[in-house]
């Protein structure tokens, strides 16, 4: 049934007023009607199509047509108890055909924010803060953040132009409305992601329950909370920053804060350790701080309050590239963990002894080493150590075949650089260095063994996570980076978060020049350094993006080879990232990068490039997801600047031999090479790329399936499923 409300009769409309009568579609609202047949429904349902229709054609106030559209309002519900964005959300999202989508209902809280501005310009910097306080207390006695977020984001948009001269622009705010809305926003390169961040941290914070912005290692960490610091204390929030060799008051302290900037495996590791505490809190209270009966006076207290939300910045890295990597607190090494040792040490010094084919066999999309009867008749005739006495031969056969894979796998400069006598992996898809990571499952030690490292007891577990199992108990979870849209399906599927493409505020104008492929890759390389001498000489920027240290030390030598002056920026260079790219575009500048060049820094062009061209950057090599390539392609054309990008291949490229076996990437090279042209062969390469996508995304859902079970083993058995381990 319908029911006719007489305040709606008029309605705003750019400021000024106009009156709607009785017949027109906007003023009405319905009111549940439990016992409406099927032709009403059908009337009702082209009624709010109609409706919808109209509010996105006249852009009207979206407060007063949020309540009208309403559906289930009655007729004596007060209009302010109505929840305008979730209303109209669900009517847009609902009436509409084709869908306008999410991004329609933010269009129309633009306006709104706007209108706030020049109230908040004439307050002073005490009347600001008290706004500020004045939302928290709202929202601290239950008023929806979604009905606070114009007048949030208004606040946060005056605190950014008066601390730090950046004003928010409306793409930003649509960042922020995508963040806030549980998102993950895929928003490009140079279109200020970290300013974005600041929206949805601060009218989160105003709950009181934390809000928590994770990035990738602690040099970006602590340059965002230092950057963006100012704004949240114009508002009068605290910030606080998690960093590696933190004790534990001062991190205490930081997760204290409103707002907390840190890494994942700091989170992480302060999540397992907070577990492991309140169990001993538990089983003997009286241990702890040397007898202290109340343990709530105990400095010793767990330091994270509860996971309430988290913005994840290079939210692809982290949420997808990253998510298998497992967190591991490692409990005291006994008795076999040193007779271990010997054992990786002796299979490392035997592993060459053992031929592909003949004595394994190679499973390329598993990515695992079987030994034959062959290969088991030598690993029994080869001498052992007699440390290696009580070890048996299963054992054996698996430490020869870890030796085996390491050898084929891990690459020195590629995977892992040695620093200090230790092994430290490099990451594949930012190019940084992974501070405090292992790999799993002994590849770690025997990688150290195949170095001539010292070997690190591969010890017990006390306690483990995985970033993918992190990040999924946060209450409220978004996420922002630049490439994103490839896998809004698997983010969806684990996360349950959805992904949203937020528009450039100028519309990009980046030239992207047809792919080049060479039969090998002395060629392409050649080919490249005459590229880069080319726009050299003409005083444009290059950037080179390879795929890892050696390569693009390989390059390095080339260009110094040709006489041109460059900077190289990769892993060994971290510590003067900042200063690197920062120069990388003024005009001459060369710069060859792995792709870390891509993450969490900004190339800004120097005086006169915007006339030359902008930034040109050059593509070495696809990488094992285009996620990548696209970041590293963004690194040109930023905010409506001019720029060029061009992808170089070879033939004998490692993906199509990951992606295809040895044989079947060697038959493709000869066929290729015996064509008169290599124009066709880009397609083999992209789809090489979209196999090994599909292999690392159904290695990321098995690993969420053997999580849920272990869960669910644990609990039934009445088990922590972080701290007592099953498979250590």
């Amino acid at each position: 049934m319908l029911r006719w409300f007489g305040q709606f009769d008029t309605i705003k409309k750019g400021g000024r007023e106009r009156t709607q009568s009785n017949s027109g579609m906007l003023a009405f609202a319905f009111a549940q009607d439990r016992q409406r047949g099927p032709g009403r429904h059908s009337e009702l349902w082209h009624w709010r199509r109609a409706m919808a229709l109209e509010v996105w054609a006249e852009g009207l106030e979206w407060e007063r047509i949020g309540c009208m559209v309403d559906t289930t309002i009655s007729a004596d519900q007060p209009l302010d108890q109505a929840r305008p964005l979730s209303a109209l959300r669900r009517l847009l999202a609902r009436a509409t055909s084709p869908r306008l989508g999410r991004g329609a209902v933010w269009q129309l809280l633009l306006p709104r924010i706007a209108e706030l501005e020049p109230t908040l310009e004439a307050l002073t910097g005490d009347q600001l803060r008290k706004a500020s306080l004045s939302l928290r207390y709202r929202a601290r006695s239950g008023e929806p953040l979604d009905r606070l977020l114009p007048e949030a984001f208004a606040l946060v948009r005056e605190a950014g132009r008066r601390t730090l001269n950046m004003r928010h622009f409306d793409v930003q705010l649509l960042g922020g409305m995508a963040l806030f809305e549980r998102s993950i926003a895929e928003m490009q390169t140079g279109e200020g992601k970290t300013l974005t961040a600041t929206l949805p941290m601060y009218l989160r914070a105003l709950e009181g329950r934390g809000a928590h912005l994770v990035t990738v290692n602690d040099y970006l960490a602590k340059r965002d909370a230092e950057w963006m610091e100012p704004i949240y204390r114009q508002l009068g929030m605290t910030v606080g920053i998690i960093q590696t060799g933190m004790n534990q008051d001062m991190r205490r302290r930081a997760y204290a804060c409103d707002v907390t900037y840190g890494t994942a495996k700091e989170v992480g590791f302060d999540f397992l350790r907070d577990r492991l505490l309140l169990r001993q809190l538990r089983e003997d209270p009286t241990n702890i701080m040397g007898g202290a009966a109340d343990p709530s006076q105990s400095h010793d207290q767990p330091v994270l309050r509860e996971l309430h939300f988290c913005v994840v910045d290079e939210a692809d890295s982290i949420l997808i590239d990253e998510a298998r990597t497992p967190l591991i607190i490692s409990a005291i090494p006994g008795e076999a963990q040193l007779i271990a040792v010997a054992c990786y040490e002796w299979a490392a010094q035997c592993a060459d002894q053992f031929v592909d084919e003949t004595h394994y066999h190679y499973d390329l999309e598993k990515r695992t080493v079987e030994l034959n009867f062959a290969g088991r008749q030598l690993a029994r005739s080869l001498s052992t150590p007699k440390e290696m006495g009580p070890v048996g031969l299963i054992d054996i056969y698996t430490y020869i075949e870890r030796a085996i894979k390491v050898v084929r796998e891990f690459h020195r400069d590629r995977e892992f650089v040695v620093q200090d006598g230790e092994i430290v992996i490099v990451d594949e898809f930012t190019g940084r260095i992974a501070e405090g990571r292992k790999w799993s499952g002994g590849i770690h030690q025997a990688v150290e063994a195949k170095e001539g490292v010292k070997v690190t007891v591969e010890s017990g577990h006390a306690a483990r996570i995985t970033i993918q199992d992190l990040f999924r108990r946060y209450r409220h979870l978004a996420g922002m980076t630049g490439t994103v849209a490839n896998s809004a399906g698997e983010l969806r599927s684990i996360y349950r978060t959805r992904c949203e493409r937020i528009p450039t505020n100028r519309p990009p104008i980046r030239q992207r020049y047809p792919d080049q492929v060479f039969p090998d890759s002395d060629s392409k390389w050649h080919a490249i350094v005459e590229e880069v001498k080319e726009h050299h000489a003409s005083g444009r920027p290059v950037l080179i993006g390879t795929r890892s240290i050696d390569k693009s030390e390989h390059l390095s030598q080339l260009l110094d080879a040709e006489g041109i002056r460059h900077q190289v920026l990769n892993a060994r260079q971290v510590a003067h990232e900042a200063q690197i790219v920062a120069l990388a575009g003024h005009q001459g500048k060369v710069t060859v990068a792995t792709n870390m060049a891509g993450r969490g820094t900004d190339i800004k062009l120097g005086d006169g490039v915007h006339e030359l061209g902008g930034l040109h950057v050059v593509c070495t090599e696809l990488h094992d997801s285009a996620r990548i390539d696209r970041q590293l392609a963004g690194r040109c054309g930023r905010q409506g600047d001019p720029g060029t990008v061009r992808q170089y291949l070879a033939l004998d490229d490692d993906i199509l031999t990951m992606a295809l076996g040895a044989q079947r990437a060697r038959r493709l090279h000869d066929s290729a090479t015996h064509s008169s042209s290599l124009d066709g062969m880009a397609r083999h390469f992209s789809r090489a790329q979209r196999i090994i996508e599909r292999r690392h995304f159904r290695s990321r859902k098995v690993l969420l399936h053997h999580e849920k079970l272990r869960k669910k083993m644990h609990l039934e058995m009445g088990q922590d499923p972080y701290l007592d381990m099953l498979d250590h």
